[in-house]
């Protein structure tokens, strides 16, 4: 099999060019949060826009988020299912069910590098090719040196976000409160490794409250500040 990440990362020197690198637009969540709605809004919305602009380019914008774990699984000859719910925050101990949910062919240590670099590599490609929405997977990490991307981050109060997933997962108040402080630590641990520290709100360009806002505000928001910061044109 061809090496896929030494074939994108070998196009990285692309990323400095900001007449070639993205735009993107990275979204960060919260467990309760519904970044792929955001993500879905967004994508169509800027697509229309890409056609009415000046330049009337046909552009589709795509949003990613599963996606990236197919691709990371495909350079780990894998079987993506199996890796799937880590990177999803289905499982517990993340690292360590990364190394252990590969196949008998290829097995990884938990702090084997090859892993946070290969998934880092496939957000870096989807990235530097541009128009794109790219969902969790610390993608505002592996972008933050793209001239044409921004950065969004989604939050709430734990109280607002426990009740929101009683409604929509059925489950009673003590089990959707460790139900996402489990999904929260995993994605916090995955960050982690990926950026080498702890992730803050002054890490993002724009960081919501998703308990006060409707999507459509948080859309139209994120859509105003592209156009201002010239990531659209």
């Amino acid at each position: 099999m061809d090496n896929f990440l030494l074939n994108y990362l070998g196009k990285a020197n692309l990323c400095n060019d900001p007449n070639i690198a993205g735009p993107v637009i990275t979204i960060s969540r919260e467990c309760g949060c519904s970044a792929n709605r955001i993500a879905i809004k967004l994508s169509k919305i800027l697509t229309g826009y890409s056609y009415q602009s000046e330049n009337k380019k046909d552009v589709e914008w795509k949003w990613y988020n599963k996606e990236i774990i197919e691709k990371a699984a495909l350079e780990l000859e894998t079987n993506p299912e199996k890796i799937r719910s880590v990177f999803l925050g289905e499982v517990k101990n993340s690292l360590h069910q990364v190394a252990t949910a590969f196949s008998t062919e290829k097995m990884y240590d938990a702090e084997d590098q090859n892993v946070i670099d290969t998934v880092s590599g496939v957000i870096r490609k989807i990235a530097c090719d541009g128009n794109c929405i790219i969902v969790g997977r610390a993608a505002n990490i592996a972008s933050k040196d793209i001239p044409r991307h921004l950065s969004i981050k989604l939050q709430a109060p734990l109280e607002w976000r426990t009740h929101r997933i009683m409604k929509i997962s059925n489950m009673a108040y003590f089990e959707a409160q460790n139900y996402i402080q489990t999904i929260d630590n995993e994605r916090d641990l995955f960050i982690e490794h990926i950026a080498g520290r702890k992730i803050e709100n002054s890490d993002f360009d724009i960081v919501f409250n998703y308990a006060t806002m409707i999507d459509d505000h948080i859309v139209d928001a994120i859509v105003n500040v592209a156009k201002n910061k010239k990531i659209i044109l």
